[in-house]
């Protein structure tokens, strides 16, 4: 057992004003806090701070100016760029500087609808220099989507790129961003485009702006100084699926989110200054947020942003290469990409080629590390590889092993042990603690760790009603039990959430799409267990009569979600069936479905409306 996390999470749970109070000693403040702890006011009260100030320009005072801040590497355009600490500040400065020619100030909102590359880091750090609010919408995501975000958080300005490139194919964003402003009620005053050599996009009006053209034009504008943010002022919105078709933008405080980065970089992963960090995932994400840009950057590190894919961009050995090339020290990406390698180089021959170099330990997260991958990465790299959970609304991690802290137990399956700062209690339904071992609702007690949200963009009513559950605790929507050496087994949702390759997705959502189609008399949709992508949706549909051919109807239902979310929400299977099993209360029961679509033994439930339909679904699901 690890001593110093042992003294470490006991502190930070029995006097978390003096764990919190020294942690906070890591970041610059203008105004130093009053008050560690404030219910009304939340962590770091009084204090007054800039996170992009805490990221940047610290670090090139202290000296470090010349140590590289960014490492951009890009498989599928063949470029690989360093940016220095002084290099990285003269860039953010001039898009800073961009955005203030365009009104934008503090606590306004800018939309960033952008690709894996430099400029979407430099607008980020932009946007937290003017104190504006920014929300990074994927790529990915359909028109729809976009358009959703942009009604709820009301931004001034959107920027984007003319492109972005998904392995072979090349989507163009600047077509989708114009049919979401068509959708979307409010209108932004300025879109502004970055042209990528791949596929330039077409201007049209006084709306559209040519991003270099407005960083030339704005050339000799001063850099913006820093501004004075409170440590409960919002740093982003960040949206996440939300179990009907409205998201939820969760909010990032500037305080709490710089102090428990901090904290997680040097406790966690072992990183400090100078030291080459990578996290493979996408600035649309929270662990892009979190870990490709603020938290190496907060510590002085180097960060790696990788515009690729785990295979394909030009074969299974570019994390390897990557890592190498960039002496890559803590690596950090999803079960999901590992699944993807493993599958194209099972024998690991690309790994025992190029090696992992420098590389000392391999963080998992994203969804559920199946104890196979990790056996397989383990194997074949070498490393200790150490799986861990935490969500959007928490914004770092909540279980892990603290491997900085000199921890290095793990258990196949499991996510490790509470970090420093989160009680984590298995609750029965009646809201009271289970004996250990047994599986219950996985809940955090009040009050959440400093960078966890405390509230939801426009709607603090369902901000509250993930505490209304269990009074004092934060309900996680996952299931899960503590083991007898105290280890924290996350097993699933206890919604209908799902994580397709760690990305967050409603199949709530999904539902109301097929339902609205055109000859879908019913339907539901589950989560099934995938080698690859962790889960993915699957749909079972009954057909109104008259409602043509099967086939067309199939294509129909996915495509419609396929326009309405974007090709992340990965449906590809949606079964005609009869019927849908149904109690005799008319509740679909879902977890039979799932149950069918493994390949499980189930027993027909007795409350079961027609217990002949397990059967015809069992023989449409076999083919």
């Amino acid at each position: 057992m690890s001593e110093a996390y042992q003294r470490a999470w006991r502190e930070s749970i029995e006097s978390p004003s003096v764990f919190w109070g020294k942690a906070a000693e890591a970041i610059d403040w203008f105004t130093p806090p009053a008050q560690v702890y404030d219910p009304a006011q939340g962590w770091f009260a009084g204090g007054t701070l800039n996170t992009a100030y805490n990221c940047i320009d610290r670090h090139i005072a202290a000296g470090r100016g010349e140590t590289i801040a960014l490492a951009y590497d890009s498989p599928v355009t063949d470029v690989v760029q360093q940016f220095t600490y002084v290099e990285l500040g003269e860039e953010v400065g001039r898009v800073a500087a961009m955005l203030a020619s365009l009104g934008v100030a503090k606590g306004d909102r800018v939309i960033i609808y952008m690709p894996m590359i430099p400029q979407t880091v430099f607008a980020m750090l932009a946007c937290a220099r003017l104190g504006a609010i920014h929300s990074v919408v994927f790529g990915g995501f359909a028109p729809l989507e976009l358009a959703k975000r942009i009604d709820d958080a009301a931004p001034k300005v959107l920027l984007t790129a003319s492109c972005g490139i998904e392995g072979a194919r090349t989507i163009a964003y600047k077509p989708m961003v114009d049919e979401a402003l068509t959708l979307a009620g409010h209108q932004v005053e300025q879109v502004v485009v970055f042209q990528r050599e791949r596929l330039s996009a077409d201007l049209s009006g006084a709306r559209d702006l040519d991003w270099m053209a407005l960083r030339e034009r704005v050339a000799a504008d001063p850099v913006p100084a820093p501004a004075e943010m409170a440590a409960s002022d919002p740093l982003y919105i960040l949206y996440t699926s939300g179990t009907t078709g409205t998201p939820k933008g969760v909010v990032r405080e500037n305080g709490g989110h710089a102090v428990a980065l901090a904290w997680s970089m040097a406790n966690i992963y072992g990183i400090g200054a100078g030291d080459p960090f990578w996290a493979a995932s996408d600035v649309g994400w929270v662990v892009g947020h979190s870990y490709i840009v603020y938290a190496p950057l907060l510590v002085g590190a180097t960060t790696v942003l990788f515009e690729g894919k785990p295979v394909g961009t030009p074969d299974p050995g570019t994390f390897w290469r990557v890592m190498t090339r960039h002496r890559v020290k803590t690596f950090f990406t999803a079960p999901t990409a590992i699944r993807a390698v493993r599958k194209e180089d099972p024998d690991a021959n690309f790994l025992k080629e190029i090696g992992t170099g420098e590389c000392r330990v391999i963080f998992l997260a994203g969804e559920r590390a199946d104890p196979d991958t990790i056996a397989w990465l383990e194997e074949k790299s070498g490393l200790p590889v150490i799986d861990h959970w935490w969500q959007t609304e928490l914004g770092w991690p909540g279980v892990a092993t603290c491997f900085a802290l000199g921890d290095l137990r793990r258990k196949r399956g499991s996510a490790g042990f509470p970090v420093p700062g989160y009680h984590f209690e298995i609750l029965g339904d009646d809201g009271k603690p289970v004996p250990q071992g047994q599986s219950g609702a996985v809940a955090i007690r009040e009050p959440l760790a400093p960078g966890a949200f405390r509230t939801l963009w426009n709607n603090h009513a369902g901000y509250a009603k993930n505490f209304a559950g269990f009074p004092g605790y934060y309900e996680t929507g996952d299931a899960g039990h503590f083991d007898d050496e105290g280890f924290l087994n996350i097993m699933g949702r206890t919604d209908d959430i799902i994580n397709v390759a760690g990305h967050r997705l409603s199949t709530g959502q999904m539902e109301q799409i097929v339902a609205s189609q055109d000859g879908v008399a019913e339907c539901a949709v589950i989560g099934a267990d995938d080698k690859i992508k962790g889960m993915i949706p699957v749909a079972f549909v009954v057909a109104r009569a008259g409602a043509g051919s099967e086939a067309d109807l199939h294509a129909r239902v996915i495509a419609a979600v396929r326009s309405e979310l974007g090709a992340v929400a990965a449906l590809k299977t949606a079964y005609i069936v009869p019927a849908l099993p149904k109690t005799r209360s008319g509740k679909i029961l879902r977890n039979l479905l799932r149950k069918i679509v493994g390949g499980e033994e189930y027993t027909t439930p007795p409350t079961i409306e027609d217990p002949t339909v397990p059967a015809l679904l069992e023989a449409a699901v076999r083919g």
